[in-house]
This record gives C-alpha cells, structure tokens and sequence, in this order.
C-alpha cells in the first residue's frame, strides 16, 4: 500500500499504517454512505476520519492504475488547494491507495470536524434560528470559493459542515474528490448553485447577497440560480420517477 503524507504529520506514518491495516476490525462507523465506508478514530487525543472508497469497476481499475487519480488522492490534493487559498476543509492529514496489477481500495485520512449543522437543516427547517445569517455566511463562503477558481462539482446541502463561532459561521467543505479548477464566468457560479436547494426562499436571499459581490443584479442572479435550480429538480423527478416505474 502507498501511503502519501501530510509534512505536519510524518511522524505518524507507522500509526497510519496500522490504522489502515486494522481499517475493518476497528474505529466507529460515520454516516450512512452506500457507496463508500467511513469511519472515526482517535489518535494519540486527536480525532481523525478515514473515508475508505469501494473497490472500482475494472475500467477504473486500470484507469486509475495508470491514467488518472485515484478519489482519495483527488481528495487530498483538493483540500491542500482549498487551505492553501483560506478556504475552510477539514485538515488532510494523508491518503493511501493499494496498488496491485490492478488498482484496489483507496483511503483519505482527515480531521474529523465538530460542526453545529449543514445546509440541510435550513432546508428541513425554515425557521432555523439565524437561518437568514447562516446562508448569506454561506453565500459569501461559495463567492471567495469561485473568486479563488474553484468549481465544487458536489456543491450539495450536505457537504458544507458549518460551525458557529462567537464571531460568525465558518464553513468546512467535505467530499472533495470533484473538483476542477478554472476561472468561474457568472453562468458558472450560478449554475453551481444548483442542488443546494429547492426552496424559491432560500435561492432569493443567495440571490440576494450573491449580487452584492458582483456586477450583475440581484434579478439577474436570482432568474439565472433559480432556473438552474427549477432544470435539476426536474431531472431528478424525472430520474425518480423512471427508476419507481423500473421497480427500482
């Protein structure tokens, strides 16, 4: 197994190591993914997180043998960027990838963050105490975010971990492994805005304190999100509605 470090965190190769070899017998289960395995440890009164992904198809397997990067290597180099630029993400700490003939599992080690909410609970709940401020501490989040290049292909309620401190909402975004970086025109920033949410309020105060950063209107930002918005959520209904006919 290659196991790629952090320099801050060198000399906890060997204890990464182990942790990664005992990866199925120990640690807690985090979340319910269905796709890939998470879980919390604590090391040495740190507390970290390792997010193991699935064993590839076998075209991946050969792709990411010898064409491109693995998720949890993709994932570790994006949250270098994102410090790098003053972003907020959980600290990477290393990431390994099991190299045979054929490509095998991948991990990526983390901190694992104590966060207050996500995106989510504004959507579950309207009246979520400060939720006005939350967002619009979210929306100047997403403006430094694109300002600094960066496309978060998986800009979804659940993936930005918000945290109150007693001068403002910090943001931490999580699942990092896709991500391209290029300079964001305004049909880019708005269109990655789409599956944040579905509700018509909550795209108008984005709308709203989006178009204080940026030349266009508040009307244009909120016609060019909110039809962005409307496009996805018929493509997922659409979606939703052919698998409950294939009996999926």
């Amino acid at each position: 197994m290659k196991l790629r470090l952090n320099p801050a965190y060198l000399q906890k190769e060997s204890k990464f190591e182990k942790l990664l070899l005992d990866f199925q017998d120990s640690g807690k289960e985090f979340g319910n993914s269905r796709r890939n395995e998470l879980k919390t440890f604590n090391l040495d009164g740190d507390k970290l997180l390792i997010k193991s992904f699935k064993v590839p198809n076998f075209i991946n397997k050969i792709a990411y043998k010898y064409i491109r990067k693995s998720k949890a290597r993709r994932s570790f180099e994006n949250a270098n960027y994102l410090q790098k630029h003053d972003l907020g993400t959980p600290t990477p700490m290393a990431y390994a990838e099991q190299k045979g003939i054929l490509f095998g599992r991948s991990y990526y080690i983390c901190e694992k963050l104590d966060y207050d909410l996500t995106i989510r609970e504004l959507i579950h709940d309207p009246n979520y105490p400060d939720g006005e401020n939350i967002l619009r501490a979210f929306t100047r989040f997403s403006f430094n975010m694109h300002e600094n290049h960066v496309n978060f292909l998986d800009h979804s309620p659940g993936n930005s971990l918000i945290v109150k401190t007693k001068e403002a909402y910090e943001i931490y975004l999580v699942d990092l492994n896709r991500m391209e970086f290029k300079e964001m025109d305004f049909e880019a920033r708005m269109k990655n805005f789409h599956r944040i949410t579905p509700l018509k309020e909550m795209a108008a105060i984005i709308a709203n304190e989006y178009s204080k950063l940026i030349p266009q209107t508040e009307t244009e930002v909120f016609e060019k999100l909110w039809g962005y918005i409307c496009e996805f959520q018929e493509k997922a209904a659409r979606k939703k509605e052919m698998k409950k006919r294939l009996g999926l």
